[in-house]
């Protein structure tokens, strides 16, 4: 079972039991930038990765998603940034830079500019860093580790923050996807997975202080307060994130920045309790459902 990872602080805390506690038998992990694994969830080099939400769309027909799983968050999210040396009202016909790193960020800044603040930049690829490198732009999409070690800049918005006050949805940046065939061929691995996702939840609150402690050691650049920050997260894929996914789907749909979307393909497995009394709140033998 090939097994994608973010190579963020973010996704950190889902996979902090098969890191710390108890390595997955039969699972080789392949940490990388979003886009990256997106691009290996899309040409079957891997069977089971978070991906940007909005590559769903492109992902649809050979995917299902974990139902339980998400990286989202209410608002601010400190971590996905527009830095700009102009107020964003002003950022129309001006030079934007977009990192590649992640699907969901981009396409969400494209559709804050269009739809609520009815402006077109020009938009640019960009490092994921570009503050960094010097390069000459008005300003720039910054995300992941990178947002969290930007220089400063005259104006910074946290897009989490903007979609809230615009939208009144929280943003879901990445979902948890499995590719079809692997539900057929491997769930006893998808199921493993998923049951060491849920004990590094659990572990979230049980063994907060040494999962902070864990991570901090794996992004030592990285000097904000990674406590607070998990606060912020939410990981639960829950009714209210779901709809909030597919008013962003939609909306990115219909402005033609990603494929249109029939739905949310969710994935049921058995119910099982672990041995410590916690419960996957999972269904029904494998099959799917939309």
């Amino acid at each position: 079972m090939n097994l994608g990872y973010i190579d963020y602080l973010n996704c950190y805390p889902l996979y902090y039991h098969m890191f710390e506690n108890e390595p997955l038998p039969d699972v080789r992990i392949h940490p990388g930038y979003p886009s990256v694994l997106n691009r290996m969830m899309g040409t079957g080099e891997l069977d089971l990765s978070p991906i940007s939400a909005a590559s769903y769309a492109n992902l649809e027909e050979s995917v299902v998603l974990l139902p339980d799983f998400c990286i989202s968050s209410n608002g601010y999210v400190q971590s996905v940034i527009l830095a700009s040396r102009l107020p964003i009202e002003e950022l129309d016909g001006k030079t934007v830079g977009l990192s590649r790193a992640s699907h969901t960020s981009e396409v969400l800044l494209k559709v804050l500019m269009r739809k609520y603040y009815a402006i077109e930049p020009v938009y640019v690829p960009a490092d994921p860093n570009p503050w960094l490198t010097g390069q000459g732009i008005d300003a720039a999409l910054i995300i992941g580790n990178d947002a969290m070690l930007q220089k400063p800049a005259e104006h910074v918005y946290d897009l989490g923050s903007l979609w809230l006050e615009k939208t009144g949805h929280p943003v879901v940046f990445a979902v948890f996807a499995v590719r079809e065939s692997a539900v057929s061929n491997s769930l006893k691995a998808v199921e493993a997975i998923v049951h060491s996702y849920t004990r590094s939840l659990f572990c979230l609150e049980s063994e907060r202080q040494r999962l902070i402690q864990k991570a901090r050691g794996k992004y030592p650049l990285i000097k904000s307060d990674i406590d607070a920050y998990y606060r912020v997260l939410q990981y639960s894929f829950t009714d209210i994130r779901k709809e909030a996914l597919v008013f962003y789907l939609l909306s990115a749909g219909e402005l033609g920045l990603i494929r249109k979307v029939g739905g949310l393909k969710l994935l049921d497995l058995p119910q099982r309790a672990t041995e410590d009394g916690m419960h996957i709140s999972l269904k029904n033998n494998g099959a799917l459902r939309k």
